[in-house]
């Protein structure tokens, strides 16, 4: 996890999408214990409060369950749900946004599927690509 805070969302917010990223990107498997409220708090420098807060937000939304006496588990789908919640979300928030500056700029699908700003160019031997052996001129054959 990243140590840096920015001042945009409450700490335990951000220790709560930490976590969400953690399960999205597979770091974090369903069963897998959560890093303990005392070691996030001591690493962090963050009050213990601060943590359990966070992860009882995800406790809430049913991605992690708390075992007593155990610690915190990833629950069995919780990346599911977290793709399918993350999905609707940038379809329905960031999508529109990054379609209006696709339209704004006038960029074509091909533009956007090759990463090039010319749709028809063509990747020639003079941008970094392997050049065909060249027989050596110093050579000769026998």
């Amino acid at each position: 996890m990243d140590r840096e805070w920015n001042d945009s969302q409450p700490i335990y917010r951000q220790l709560r999408d930490r976590v969400v990223v953690m399960i999205l990107d597979g770091i974090l498997k369903e069963g897998d214990p959560l890093p303990s409220v005392r070691n996030v708090a001591a690493e962090y420098r963050v009050n213990p409060l601060t943590v359990l807060k966070g992860y009882q937000q995800l406790v809430d939304e049913g991605l992690v369950e708390s075992k007593r006496g155990l610690g915190m588990f990833v629950n069995t789908g919780a990346r599911d749900q977290l793709l399918k919640a993350e999905r609707q979300k940038f379809l329905g928030e960031e999508w529109p946004r990054v379609r209006a500056t696709i339209e704004r700029l006038g960029l074509a699908a091909t533009e956007l599927l090759n990463g090039t700003s010319h749709p028809t160019q063509q990747p020639s031997l003079d941008d970094g690509q392997a050049k065909p052996a060249e027989r050596n001129p110093a050579k000769k054959e026998r």
